[in-house]
């Protein structure tokens, strides 16, 4: 019988803090939520691994360090709203669920979505929703939120995700530059996002984010 519980420690421990992520409410939410439960079965045993974790085409768990000091960066509150987007089997709107007022988790992949609605349910998160739709449109119609997060790499963020961002909200996603990945952090004023570098990290980009590529005769 795997000892999932202890591996969750040491994953915190060895993965986790190590980062300078200290804030009690990501520690307490990582600690918390069981990451074997929203991996692919066949996966399960690698679950807390320091690396991303392969869902579907081009499609992972972000890794607990990269997931960890985004969520640090990014400074989720209590009574904050968040959109969750490429929830993949919904671990990440699960952690997140602990340290916000809700969550809105967008996945375009029917049935990871399907599926994360239902290991949501069963471990009793039900402050998080999943919602189907292309991941780059976002779910304007529970906006605007406090808080965006990319659950995977961008090259480009769609002024339509913008908007869904309260003034004053945050956005944090990986930036791809060829086989480096930055994660910024934006912040709304106004109109307009502040984006400032916060770590290095990589993931596959996400679809709908990627660039348009220009051709060249």
């Amino acid at each position: 019988m795997t000892d999932f519980a202890t591996r969750r420690v040491m994953m915190v421990d060895t993965q986790v803090r190590p980062s300078d992520v200290t804030k009690f409410p990501i520690i307490e939410a990582m600690l918390s939520v069981p990451r074997e439960v929203y991996v692919p079965r066949d996966r399960r045993e690698a679950a807390y691994v320091g690396e991303n974790l392969p869902l579907a085409a081009n499609r992972v768990v972000l890794d607990p360090r990269t997931l960890a000091k985004l969520l640090d960066a990014l400074d989720i509150r209590k009574g904050e709203m968040v959109l969750d987007l490429g929830c993949g089997l919904g671990y990440s709107a699960a952690v997140i669920a602990r340290m916000a007022e809700a969550v809105v988790a967008v996945e375009e992949d029917e049935a990871l979505a399907a599926e994360a609605q239902s290991l949501l349910s069963g471990e009793a998160v039900d402050n998080a929703a999943v919602i189907v739709g292309p991941l780059a449109a976002g779910a304007a119609k529970h906006g605007p939120y406090d808080v965006i997060t990319v659950q995977g790499a961008v090259e480009t963020v769609p002024q339509a995700l913008l908007d869904q961002l309260k003034d004053g909200g945050r956005i944090g996603a990986i930036f791809m530059e060829g086989a480096l990945g930055v994660v910024r952090i934006g912040h709304k004023r106004g109109d307009g996002i502040n984006w400032r570098f916060a770590f290095n990290a990589t993931a596959p980009v996400l679809p709908g984010f990627a660039k348009d590529r220009a051709f060249a005769l």
